[in-house]
């Protein structure tokens, strides 16, 4: 997915800059960057994120550079901020979201006449595709429309130039923005996809950015340049897996919605076991609700060793991600031995992880029983809008699936319904396969429920397939 962080000021905003952005560390393991405006123009600083931490990385960046405006990013697929120079003048940008026509509009822009620097993998910048179609506008805010109008996927943009910081929400809604002031005066504006990451750094929420909505930050204020537009699906997986559990999005607490994904699965529950927990750190919130709700007491088994190990489940390779989940973990056998358990986690995607790094440990270190509960129904669709999953072939889902007919099959719309002989034919295989004593997943209806917004602004495609 990524975040950007964008921050003005009428003094230096790099301290700012350089700690908002490092509280999106976990969104992306690949690429970090920062790219500042003041007196001596534009700078920026770009480094690979994938063996140190942010803060590491660019903590000799932060005590060089200098500006009073200034982006940040933290990308998979993308190094940025980069820094352009066109008929609008010199201005620096920041992209997050997926492109899914990103070969086409490339094939368009060279017959153009564009020229793009080669990215790492031989795949073009996601951000120099933005600012090519930012350029063929008549002003910058027209060509942030143009340029949205035309990518396939969902794409948010940060644009900092000597006016400002023009922020701009993806058409649909389906990844945030959120504007926040200042709370010791009003001369500095932030922008960030992650609102937790402005209490610690002095600045208060304002209020999220509407979908499709541009606005321009100044030291003088937030200017509205277009109107959002009716139209909102926000992905919901942000509450599920992907935010951190101090974040919120559309007023809605990451970790309490967390808490009521647990209390509608244990209230659907009747299994017995000595305690629950949650797979860390994105099941912990689950567990904890599930925890409340039964009564079963709470523990943990496995506690995840901080320092150096991110998430496993973002990383590109698969080799990188198997590295993580081994290591991250450190299981606790006096809690696990002879004990049953009701384990909750964010979701299965592929399900190797879990069967491999999680389950794995729990019974060589003396667990009597195994229950998983995830937090959403099984994943049924590959992500259209973020660079996770993206085969059907590689979901726990489809491979049980793949299992039980024999072969790839194009209509499983049995399989999508929790009351059929064929969805729990499909949770039975997966579950033999994860080799657990149980497995129940959330419903839609629960899940839409805990999250507590209208389905309709919910984008549910991982599930529903529209």
């Amino acid at each position: 997915m990524g975040g950007l962080f964008g921050v003005v000021s009428t003094t230096d905003c790099v301290h700012a800059l350089f700690y908002g952005t490092d509280y999106h560390s976990h969104l992306g393991t690949e690429n970090g960057g920062m790219a500042v405006w003041g007196p001596q123009g534009f700078q920026k600083a770009i480094h690979s994120i994938s063996q140190a931490q942010f803060k590491s990385r660019f903590v000799d960046d932060y005590k060089k550079m200098q500006g009073l405006f200034g982006i940040g990013a933290i990308d998979d697929e993308t190094p940025q901020p980069l820094i352009f120079r066109s008929k609008f003048g010199v201005y620096a940008v920041a992209v997050s979201g997926l492109i899914t026509n990103k070969d086409k509009l490339v094939n368009e822009l060279l017959n153009d006449g564009a020229s793009f620097g080669e990215s790492s993998g031989g795949t073009v910048n996601n951000a120099e595709i933005a600012a090519y179609l930012i350029n063929r506008g008549d002003n910058i805010v027209e060509g942030i429309a143009s340029m949205r109008a035309v990518v396939e996927g969902s794409i948010c943009a940060l644009v900092l130039t000597p006016d400002g910081i023009y922020a701009a929400r993806d058409k649909v809604g389906r990844f945030p923005l959120a504007l926040g002031k200042s709370k010791d005066d009003n001369k500095s504006y932030v922008v960030a996809t992650e609102a937790s990451s402005f209490e610690n750094l002095g600045y208060e929420l304002e209020r999220f950015l509407g979908p499709g909505e541009i606005a321009l930050l100044t030291p003088d204020g937030i200017k509205q340049m277009k109107p959002a537009g009716a139209e909102k699906k926000i992905c919901s997986f942000l509450w599920i897996y992907t935010g951190s559990p101090t974040s919120i999005y559309e007023g809605v607490a990451v970790e309490s919605a967390r808490e009521r994904c647990g209390r509608y699965l244990a209230r659907r529950d009747n299994v017995q076991a000595d305690f629950v927990s949650g797979v860390p750190d994105s099941g912990v919130g689950h567990a904890i609700g599930y925890a409340m709700e039964s009564g079963i007491p709470y523990r943990r088994p496995l506690v995840k060793y901080t320092p150096g190990y991110g998430r496993s489940y973002t990383p590109p390779a698969q080799e990188i991600r198997d590295l993580v989940a081994t290591m991250k973990l450190i299981a606790v056998r006096d809690v696990i031995k002879g004990n049953r358990m009701i384990i909750c986690d964010d979701s299965i995607v592929r399900g190797t992880q879990l069967k491999n790094y999680t389950i794995k440990k729990l019974w060589e270190n003396g667990a009597k029983e195994i229950h998983i509960r995830p937090a959403c129904p099984p994943l049924m669709f590959p992500c259209l809008y973020s660079s996770s999953t993206r085969t059907t072939a590689e979901l726990a889902s489809h491979k049980a699936i793949r299992a039980l007919e024999g072969k790839e099959v194009k209509n499983f719309k049995e399989y999508l319904d929790p009351a059929s002989a064929k969805y729990a034919k499909m949770v039975d295989w997966i579950r033999g396969d994860l080799g657990v004593t149980t497995l129940k997943y959330m419903t839609i209806e629960d899940m839409i429920a805990a999250i507590g917004l209208p389905a309709d602004e919910l984008c549910l495609h991982c599930w529903l397939g529209k």
